[in-house]
């Protein structure tokens, strides 16, 4: 049973995190204005503040990570028309279809390599030509970093070689950039640089950045204006949105470089998880954040595991299979490292005596 005054340790997601000091306070002296009519300091000023870091020339506060792809598709994209991206990749497994239920978006799926990456030339072999039978392809989008390849990043060379393969198509960009910052830091390079071949990026927030709210969607100007007209149409329009915004605004500012300790975080668990019978991983795969491990004990499930660390205060996900992820964030320590390991060892022992069948979703 959990002692409910001990420690919890979450490691579902980084979105678990909740606002520093600095940000509540920076919350709580907000200027504020409508923002619908373009009046809101404070949002003004995140979405400047945005856009510079990410070399683009303007862009859009909106609520979720979610909304940022399907707004920035729906912008690029009107009924009928194709875009390409990843089998794997969020928009297409964890967004509810929503750029094909509301937009009309079809969507045409490119395996993702171990890698993250999607084949350059599989890319070019399925971009339509001119056909009356054929969608019109528009679009491609990609990830990074890639969460369900393991929070791999995309190395500069190769964001730059997608984006001269969809220009010398006439396509358009997208990169889904939720934890793009991870990527930047993990390869000591800037967001800008990153991104300086993307037509659109959609960063979160309120992810490793450790705000309670938003993401923000960078392009050109008239590019966002189309934006901020989906944002309206799915319901995002915000009024003083303010006091959301300034902590987005610490957030960029302060939390970026710190995303080094989750990193460093998440190899050490991965190197001891490797010492561990009844686990399988590859720690020289843990490139970010992001922990994935195989339950290998036939004598338990996913869910066993996951209600065996709950019980000792570590909250974990399943992921599928047998499969599972761990997350770090920015209230995991390097000492709270070496109590997960001891909780792990603890509730692998207990073996086939948990008997949970709960499997928990994760974003």
């Amino acid at each position: 049973m959990t002692n409910n005054n001990a420690h919890i340790i979450d490691l579902r997601s980084d979105t678990v995190t909740k606002p520093t000091a600095a940000m509540r306070q920076a919350m709580t002296e907000a200027e504020v204005g409508d923002d619908v009519y373009g009046e809101d300091p404070s949002v003004n000023q995140l979405e400047a503040l945005v856009a510079q870091m990410l070399g683009k020339e303007a862009a859009v506060f909106v609520s979720s990570g979610t909304m940022g792809n399907l707004t920035a598709v729906l912008a690029h994209c009107g009924r009928g028309d194709e875009m390409i991206l990843g089998d794997k990749s969020h928009i297409y497994r964890s967004e509810q279809g929503g750029s094909a239920g509301l937009g009309g978006v079809h969507s045409m799926t490119i395996r993702n390599q171990a890698d993250g990456t999607l084949d350059l030339h599989e890319i070019a072999a399925n971009i339509r030509g001119d056909n009356e039978h054929y969608p019109v392809t528009k679009l491609i989008c990609i990830e990074n970093t890639q969460n369900s390849c393991g929070g791999t990043v995309l190395p500069v060379d190769y964001m730059d070689a997608i984006g001269d393969l969809a220009h010398d198509n006439g396509l358009q960009l997208h990169v889904d950039g939720a934890r793009l910052w991870n990527a930047a830091v993990a390869l000591g390079v800037s967001p800008a640089r990153l991104v300086r071949n993307s037509d659109s990026v959609s960063v979160c927030l309120s992810k490793g950045l450790a705000a309670p709210v938003g993401s923000v969607v960078v392009g050109d100007a008239p590019f966002i204006q189309r934006v901020r007209r989906m944002r309206k149409v799915v319901g995002g329009g915000l009024r003083q949105a303010g006091v959301l915004a300034a902590a987005g605004i610490v957030a960029v500012n302060d939390m970026v470089e710190r995303l080094t300790d989750d990193h460093a975080n998440a190899k050490r668990l991965a190197e001891g998880l490797a010492q561990l019978d009844g686990i399988a991983i590859d720690p020289a795969a843990t490139e970010t954040n992001l922990v994935f491990f195989e339950l290998t004990r036939d004598d338990m499930t996913p869910a066993d595991l996951v209600n065996g660390l709950a019980a000792q205060g570590v909250k974990l996900n399943a992921s599928g299979g047998r499969r599972l992820r761990a997350v770090l964030n920015y209230h995991v320590t390097a000492e709270d490292i070496d109590r997960v390991l001891v909780a792990f060892r603890t509730a692998l022992q207990a073996g086939a005596q948990l008997n949970g069948k709960k499997v928990v979703a994760y974003g």
